[in-house]
């Protein structure tokens, strides 16, 4: 495993400690019970103006129990996993279900959905060896490059590490599985500029296995050159207009969708696309897709948090919502199907989240896609939280370049990008430039007739 731990255990010795504790949980008058065990270890490595700045380690093992007492349920979680320890934790958790209120939706997922046999093998884990020596050559090369451009000042620092994590779910009606994943990183942040006139940027990359993360140096050069792009920034004028999306900040587009199609949010009526499903949401020719089963992805799964199977889904096929993401208690509140979509923490019940998330790329290059603007903004920074679940109204801070003629031009700051996501979706074109670097992944977006208000 990387990095080395004495103490790790194997992903089959995961789940035999998820399937232990549920047992034992029956044993002590559960009617049924579910468990989840993560464990993690993890080193890091900073640099800061060439000097080694941290090293840390840390290791971790946590074992979560939920139980149900007929339509009543409790959850615990602990870090102490002696026998004696498991013994009283069960017993509490059986007490604490007896008192609790009692939930209709609550309950494991039902079993003719479980997962059979064996969980697809998705290549998460790289099982080379990775010293501190090692991660911190890493982060002194993403550092030595960052500075090196022209016109960079000072350093927030270089780092990288390596984490390796075992998760397993242990179900009483018949599911249990385990699988370990590893991580590696380098990042780089840097000012360019002096005094009032400095400003900063960064740049990061993350991977699954060792040799699929960038050259430090890649990393470096890139944060650097984004700082000094930004340097003396001018102001926009108010009004409205194009509004194109840098894929680092084109992303959260989709985490405000997927928070529009969970169930918890249909369930509860706390969604701007309440009455959406089966419609058209986005222009036509748009697909965004989720696949847990895309190999050494950042968010591939074997199964989701309930022990369901997971499989590629289309939310968004040719514009058309085409589904929301349910666990087993808002799909039973919304009379329909698990989507294996549960997301499941060491602490209370399961919530939904999306895999490897991602619109498809458009038809057209990010320069096609500019070309005919005639004034315009492309962002490459969004600041703060405007944004209202419930209704879809968009309002958030940025920064980022002017687009003159169809040109990017001179860097803008202290400006406002505002709309509704349910018209932002629909006015919305993708260039053909998507990578999968990040967890939930889209090309460059262009967004007509946004309201940008400057400072």
């Amino acid at each position: 495993p990387a990095p080395k731990s004495s103490a790790m255990l194997t992903s089959d010795q995961a789940r035999d400690r998820a399937q232990d504790i549920v047992a034992r949980a029956i044993r002590a008058g559960a009617d049924a019970a579910d468990s989840v065990f993560a464990a993690d270890a993890s080193s890091e490595v900073s640099v800061r103006l060439g000097k080694l700045e941290d090293v840390g380690r840390s290791e971790s093992e946590d074992l979560g129990l939920r139980v149900f007492v007929g339509q009543r349920s409790a959850s615990v979680s602990t870090s102490d996993l002696s026998s004696d320890a498991m013994d009283v934790l069960v017993e509490r958790a059986v007490a604490m279900a007896r008192e609790a209120p009692e939930d209709r939706w609550a309950g494991l997922a039902p079993e003719a959905r479980l997962l059979r046999g064996t969980p697809p093998a998705l290549d998460l884990e790289d099982r080379g060896e990775i010293s501190p020596a090692e991660l911190r050559e890493i982060a002194a090369a993403a550092e030595d490059a960052a500075r090196a451009v022209p016109g960079v000042t000072n350093s927030e620092g270089g780092g990288a590490s390596a984490s390796r994590s075992v998760i397993a779910l242990a179900t009483s009606h018949g599911f249990a599985g385990g699988y370990a994943t590893t991580g590696f990183g380098a990042s780089a942040s840097v000012i360019a500029g002096e005094g009032s006139a400095m400003q900063r940027d960064y740049a990061f990359h993350s991977a699954r296995h060792r040799h699929r993360l960038e050259p430090a140096d890649a990393i470096g050069r890139e944060a650097g050159e984004r700082a000094v792009a930004r340097l003396n920034p001018g102001r926009v004028e108010s009004g409205a207009m194009p509004v194109v999306l840098d894929p680092r900040v084109g992303m959260s587009l989709l985490g405000h969708l997927t928070g529009a199609v969970s169930g918890q949010s249909i369930a509860r009526k706390t969604s701007f696309l309440l009455d959406a499903l089966g419609t058209r949401v986005f222009a036509q020719g748009i697909h965004i897709r989720d696949d847990p089963h895309r190999p050494h992805g950042l968010r591939s799964r074997p199964f989701d948090g309930e022990g369901l199977p997971v499989s590629p889904l289309a939310l968004i096929e040719d514009g058309m919502l085409e589904t929301w993401l349910l666990d087993t208690a808002s799909a039973r509140q919304l009379g329909m199907e698990p989507t294996g979509h549960a997301a499941r923490g060491i602490g209370g019940a399961p919530g939904v989240s999306t895999s490897n998330l991602y619109m498809e790329a458009g038809h057209v290059p990010v320069e096609t896609l500019i070309a005919d603007i005639a004034r315009g903004v492309y962002v490459t920074e969004l600041i703060g939280q405007g944004v209202n679940g419930v209704t879809g109204d968009y309002s958030r801070g940025a920064a980022g370049f002017l687009i003159e003629n169809g040109e990017i031009a001179g860097p803008v700051a202290e400006f406002t990008i505002a709309g509704n996501l349910k018209d932002m979706f629909r006015e919305l074109t993708p260039a053909n430039d998507l990578e999968f670097r990040y967890g939930t992944n889209v090309p460059t977006l262009r967004i007509d007739g946004m309201t940008v208000a400057g400072g």
